[in-house]
């Protein structure tokens, strides 16, 4: 039997299975995030309409949150392997097609609109294989992992994902020079495609769910109680979900770079890869040093810092200084995803797990559209300056409103519980 050390920072990492599940998440997310940048490029390039780069973004997450609750039940309702071939093979198929969208012969042969509406649609799709495909990943990795060693892989998991989050959409912005967006896609292809063969290195896993073949109203019905009734799982989402919706300062750098500092283009790709790069370096280091003990304090601690890291950045009119509040906007967020995620692993039973982590894409996919809207909405109205500061302080009040409501949730310790399992 696999001997693994408590105390080990790679202790997930020496289950096979699951070094196979992070290959997989490697290649998917970086064919998703840079596919996504592709995209945009290419519907900018053909209407020069920023209103047009705003619906890309609305084709998907409107079949992404509609389908998300009917897709958790069929999740836990069916083997998890199969569900994630299918959501990558309509991946593949949507990829190719834009491609062929995108083709130079194409290009010529047919009207700016219909291949607009044919990306918009391909994207609309899209949304609806998301909304499958991420909690069909999350129950996964539970089956994958025993339950002691989760807190580890969730920061692995989480690493993972940050690594290809940021270097997929500056790969593809220097693709898009180097070979152009035809091939870039390709490329986009190659890694779902890769992402596929590497998933067919796990073994299919038991369903667990004891309830097959349940109504579907009344599975989500019990869904949405458990979230609702599991504290510790409600206050890390919300707090998550709310952090996005009022600090998505992110949504006005462009404003930022060109107005307020002058720092142009060069200056807002830095400001850009300000926070993720934060993000990246907490999740390294938390493999070395867990988050998991007293996680309901450093978890409402975390999304206090960033607060306070968005109304630094707000006021900052030293390019330095701005670049610094998003690098340690980036670290305590990290800090929340490490911590969220595993929450969300530990506290969820296993044959409620496409439930729950539907309910959770809900809460954080929406967030982010909607706080993008929230900061535009908000910059309009006051101004984008007191935007930003009023997001920040938003977030402070949500901190202090969960210590001072959920005290038990203050006193969270994952460690603790842990060791009753």
């Amino acid at each position: 039997m696999l001997q693994i050390t408590k105390k080990d920072p790679f202790s997930s990492l020496r289950i096979p299975e699951f070094r196979w599940f992070l290959a997989m998440r490697l290649f998917i997310v970086l064919a998703w995030s840079m596919q996504f940048v592709l995209i945009e490029w290419e519907v900018y390039r053909i209407t020069k309409d920023p209103l047009s780069l705003g619906l890309i973004g609305l084709m998907e997450i409107i079949p992404a949150i509609s389908m998300a609750l009917f897709a958790g039940h069929i999740v836990d309702q069916n083997e998890k392997k199969g569900l994630l071939i299918k959501c990558f093979s309509g991946l593949a198929i949507i990829s190719a097609f834009l491609c062929l969208l995108v083709h130079p012969n194409f290009i010529d042969s047919f009207s700016k609109n219909t291949i607009l509406y044919g990306i918009y649609t391909l994207v609309f799709v899209g949304g609806i294989i998301r909304a499958f495909l991420i909690p069909s990943v999350f129950s996964l990795l539970g089956l994958i992992i025993p339950k002691k060693e989760q807190p580890n892989a969730a920061t692995w998991s989480s690493s993972t994902w940050q690594v290809a989050a940021v270097i997929g959409p500056a790969l593809a912005g220097f693709a898009i020079g180097w070979v152009g967006v035809f091939w870039s896609l390709v490329f986009v292809v190659f890694c779902v495609i890769m992402a596929l063969i590497v998933l067919t290195q796990i073994e299919k896993k038991p369903i667990l769910n004891p309830k097959i073949g349940e109504p579907i109203f009344k599975s989500l019905k019990e869904g949405l109680s458990f979230v609702f009734r599991s504290k510790p799982i409600l206050n890390a989402i919300s707090l998550d979900m709310f952090a996005v919706l009022f600090g998505g300062a992110v949504a006005l750098l462009p404003i930022f770079a060109q107005d307020i500092l002058k720092v142009g283009s060069e200056g807002f790709g830095i400001l850009r890869a300000a926070p993720a790069i934060g993000g990246l370096i907490t999740m390294l280091i938390s493999t070395s040093i867990p988050l998991h003990r007293k996680a309901g304090k450093k978890l409402l601690l975390a999304v206090f810092g960033f607060g306070v890291c968005i109304i630094v950045f707000g006021l900052s009119t030293n390019f330095w200084l701005s670049v610094v509040a998003l690098f340690l906007s980036g670290v305590t967020d990290g800090i929340s995803v490490v911590i969220r995620q595993t929450i969300l692993q530990i506290y969820t039973p296993d044959h409620m797990r496409g439930r729950v982590s539907s309910v959770n894409s809900i809460f954080v996919g929406s967030s982010n559209e909607l706080g993008a809207f929230e900061s535009g909405l908000a910059s309009k109205i006051m101004g984008v300056v007191p935007a930003v500061v009023f997001g920040g302080v938003m977030t402070l009040g949500i901190v202090g409103v969960t210590a001072v409501a959920s005290p038990k949730f203050r006193e969270l310790d994952i460690e603790k519980d842990l060791e009753t399992i």
